[in-house]
């Protein structure tokens, strides 16, 4: 099997060079060249120049952001503004002058922030929300936190499920029109799923609500993983939330980027303390980084990864892969809404996910071994998950598979 090459006409040997040189920017990944790391759904690794710019800001400009007058003061102050307003380059924002950032803590606090500071507010007796039960908890649980909190107020709101095909790890959108009403108010969907690693196809979402509904999008697996643009008809969307993290940027920051157009203007509520200013330096550069690679190429390289793990995992009996059965084949000729993007998740018919994990880092190989987090899951729905970026290569991915084939 070949990869599929990141550019149509680039030849093998200029992929596989244009691959390593990225590669070689990681430095965790080549202190360890025996360990495969095959869990950036979970976290990504991060490349020298984001670490260079943490270390030259803490070394030449670390102050506090909005709080003094002083040089390293005014020069973080920039530094957060100017990161925000590359946020919205890096999502394309068609109208950034309307639009707002505000920075997180990451995936979760970001989707709270929505809830507890938007939501709740726009919500009146009576009205109806759409939320995904089969996603990740983290855009689930808010949306049933604010129902809570206005139903203390005596203000009662419907929660609704989105429908949900289990075998092909979508939305139900022949199943929406059940579902949307005249009081269908708002609705939170997934971009790429935690699990299935399959574009949620938003676009049929908003097909089906029309077009006055505000979208939350929760964004962390596809912002850093393949383009995002909300200047695309296909992303008509109020909100994209997404984590620092999962897109090469250090843990504890992320942002929620408001569209402001239907609704109130999204401002967060209460005192709003000492920014991340380490995190938002490391944002700013992780953008820097991707954008200069092109987010187009790395999801063309790690989709080529996840088609060659996903056929030969296809031709071993003992595991079953989740998700769309029919993506379950050579990439060329799976339709584009139907492939998986950089994530692969399947069981083996005898052992136990967790034993299985193991049995794997035995082999010098990270992947994610439980729930994954996922809403309404048990722990009888344990799988193991492999999630890869441009740090990953083909010999890993045949490794991968050589070690799974062994075990029967």
């Amino acid at each position: 099997m070949s990869a599929t090459h990141p550019r149509h006409g680039t030849s093998r040997d200029e992929t596989a060079d244009w691959q390593r040189g990225l590669r070689e920017q990681f430095p965790l990944i080549t202190a360890h060249p025996e360990l495969a790391y095959l869990d950036s759904a979970a976290t990504s690794q991060k490349p020298r120049a984001v670490l260079d710019a943490v270390q030259t800001y803490l070394t030449t400009s670390n102050a506090n952001a909005g709080r003094g007058t002083y040089p390293w003061a005014n020069r973080t102050t920039e530094l957060v503004e100017r990161t925000r307003q590359r946020v919205k380059e890096f999502l394309r924002d068609p109208d950034p002058r309307r639009s707002t950032v505000h920075f997180t803590s990451g995936t979760t606090d970001g989707l709270r922030s929505v809830a507890r500071d938007w939501l709740a507010a726009y919500l009146t007796d009576g009205d109806e929300i759409l939320v995904p039960f089969a996603d990740h908890r983290a855009n689930l649980d808010p949306w049933l936190e604010v129902r809570h909190l206005l139903a203390d107020r005596g203000v009662e709101v419907r929660v609704r499920a989105l429908p949900y095909q289990t075998a092909s790890g979508d939305y139900d959108h022949r199943a929406l029109d059940g579902v949307v009403g005249p009081r269908t108010r708002f609705v939170a969907v997934t971009h790429v799923h935690h699990v299935y690693g399959g574009d949620m196809n938003v676009h049929r979402v908003r097909a089906a609500v029309g077009p006055d509904v505000p979208i939350c999008l929760d964004a962390a697996q596809s912002v850093g993983h393949l383009p995002v643009s909300v200047a695309d008809p296909a992303l008509d969307v109020d909100f994209v939330v997404f984590s620092g993290h999962k897109a090469l940027a250090l843990p504890g920051t992320g942002a929620v980027w408001a569209r402001n157009a239907r609704g109130p203007v999204f401002r967060p509520g209460g005192w709003q303390g000492t920014p991340n200013t380490v995190g938002v330096a490391s944002l700013e550069a992780a953008l820097d980084w991707l954008d200069a690679v092109g987010t187009d190429r790395v999801a063309r390289w790690t989709g080529a990864l996840t088609a060659r793990l996903t056929e030969g995992l296809r031709r071993l009996a003992p595991y079953e892969v989740l998700g769309c059965q029919a993506s379950l084949g050579a990439e060329s000729g799976v339709p584009a809404a139907q492939r998986r993007h950089g994530i692969v998740t399947f069981r083996h018919r005898d052992i136990p996910s967790d034993d299985l994990g193991f049995i794997l880092f035995s082999h010098g190989f990270m992947v994610r071994a439980d729930s994954l987090c996922q809403a309404g899951a048990t722990e009888q729905d344990g799988s193991v998950r492999v999630s890869l970026h441009v740090y990953n290569t083909v010999e890993e991915i045949d490794r991968l598979l050589s070690v799974l084939a062994s075990l029967h």
